[in-house]
């Protein structure tokens, strides 16, 4: 079930909120948190009903070690028990989506022969994951409270940011469900719910799709790509990629604000970042504030000298990429940003500052280089984008086939770079106005002429 879904929004989420305050307005709270993570249950099992049982045994495993946790047993310490608890984590999250690309290996280096497991990738299981280990961690630490299961439950599941996050901490959220004044309907929330949601929606279907279109099309459909197409195909990618996960987190957002609760802000115009520490600190900052107190700190963070300061950033960095897919491409994206934010805390002790244009130049594309082994299916995709954008492939003006309408991209394009650099009021309205415009054709196409694939001079997505 997809956010800009008809059955998510007409019928879904107006049933789910009216039940939900009907019962905490008959002073139900208790069956209204029930209500709701059954709700988010529903929704979860939505995309692939197989999935149900695995995230239940998850939480209810997590939950009865983290109650552990809060006791002194004398059978085991509580050190080992938390050792338990995050071992078999990573081992779930490692046998569902890692069991191939070990096999794989492993056939390629040794003369073995084993057979891939195939195995589906459960829905969210990394967020989930790192948000049940980070619950346990601070279980360890005596920083979380008794809480109920249904109440834990609800904290890992809450539908709106359970998919893609952002990634949240348990005295984040639960806190305000806990509030009083949070039990009743909320116009203003309402409002702004709406409006942010609406943003969100937009930059999904319309920018990010459009984008995606291009991207695509570079990536996994064309052999050879001159400089121009190679340079579009790599910027195509690097927008669709923001658009997509801020506006996925927008919607998030706004949904949560219907329920009276305000989930942490995932993105901070990253791409106007000077450096690559700055980047990230923008860039699905609940993700960077895991890595940080999670992995980073434990590991001994700056506390321990230079050297080992730069390999804990580099092995933060290296998890990182591992953590975003099951591939080589990604350990090697982990692996350059993690050599960048090395480069840039070295650069740091040398107090030079960097004039700010050249700075974000050389962040950008730093960034959008190391987005095409993101994408990558293969390394020879990714070779075949850079050297296109290298111009060893030669200097031609872009084939039709990368970019389906010229007029169209030149327009879309101009809107996004207008987006990113004007404080002008006049050009944000006239943006936001071409925006709604935009996507009541989007929303005519779809849901009233239910076509998924509509391309025409001024309008293209899927």
């Amino acid at each position: 079930m997809l956010f800009n879904s008809l059955e998510f929004l007409f019928i879904f989420l107006p049933f789910v909120f009216i039940v939900y305050m009907l019962l905490n307005k008959n002073k139900l709270v208790n069956l209204a948190i029930i209500w709701l993570t059954l709700s988010s249950l529903f929704f979860y099992s939505w995309w692939n009903i197989l999935y149900l049982p695995l995230i239940l045994i998850s939480m209810i495993i997590n939950f009865l070690i983290g109650k552990q946790l809060g006791k002194d047993s004398t059978f085991i310490s509580r050190k080992s028990v938390l050792t338990i608890g995050i071992t078999l984590n990573v081992a779930l999250l490692g046998y569902y989506k890692y069991s191939d690309f070990f096999i794989e290996n492993i056939n390629n280096f040794f003369p073995t022969n084993m057979s891939l497991l195939n195995l589906a990738l459960p829905l969210a299981i990394s967020f989930f994951t790192f948000q049940q280990i980070a619950y346990l961690v601070d279980a360890y630490k005596g920083e979380t409270n008794d809480y109920n299961f249904w109440s834990y439950a609800l904290f890992v599941s809450f539908f709106p940011q359970l998919i893609a996050g952002p990634i949240v901490q348990h005295n984040e959220i639960l806190p305000q469900f806990a509030n009083i004044r949070n039990k009743f309907i909320n116009y203003e929330n309402i409002t702004l719910g709406t409006f942010i949601f609406s943003i969100g929606l937009f930059k999904k279907v319309v920018i990010a799709d459009t984008f995606g279109v291009w991207a695509t099309n570079g990536f996994d459909n064309t052999e050879i790509l001159t400089f121009f197409e190679a340079w579009i195909v790599s910027l195509s990618y690097t927008f669709q990629l923001y658009f997509d996960f801020s506006g996925y987190t927008d919607m998030a957002i706004g949904i949560s604000l219907f329920f009276n609760i305000k989930l942490p802000i995932n993105f901070n115009s990253p791409y106007k970042a000077l450096n690559i520490q700055d980047f990230w600190k923008r860039w699905h900052i609940t993700l960077g504030r895991f890595l940080t107190n999670y992995i980073y700190i434990p590991l001994g963070g700056s506390r321990k000298g230079k050297l080992r300061t730069y390999i804990n950033v580099l092995l933060v960095f290296l998890i990182s990429g591992f953590w975003h897919g099951a591939g080589w491409t990604f350990i090697f994206w982990g692996f350059l940003h993690g050599m960048a934010m090395v480069v840039n805390r070295y650069w740091q002790t040398f107090n030079i500052k960097m004039n700010s244009i050249l700075a974000w130049l050389i962040t950008f594309n730093f960034v959008n280089v190391t987005w095409v082994f993101f994408r990558a299916e293969t390394w020879g995709d990714a070779l075949k984008v850079l050297n296109g954008m290298l111009g060893l492939n030669g200097v031609a003006l872009p084939d039709v086939g990368i970019v389906e309408n010229k007029l169209y991209f030149l327009v879309n394009y101009g809107i996004v770079f207008k987006a990113f650099f004007t404080d002008d009021m006049s050009v944000i309205k006239s943006i936001i106005r071409h925006c709604y415009f935009r996507f009541g054709l989007y929303f005519y196409e779809k849901f009233i002429r239910n076509e998924k694939r509509v391309k025409n001079k001024f309008y293209i997505i899927s």
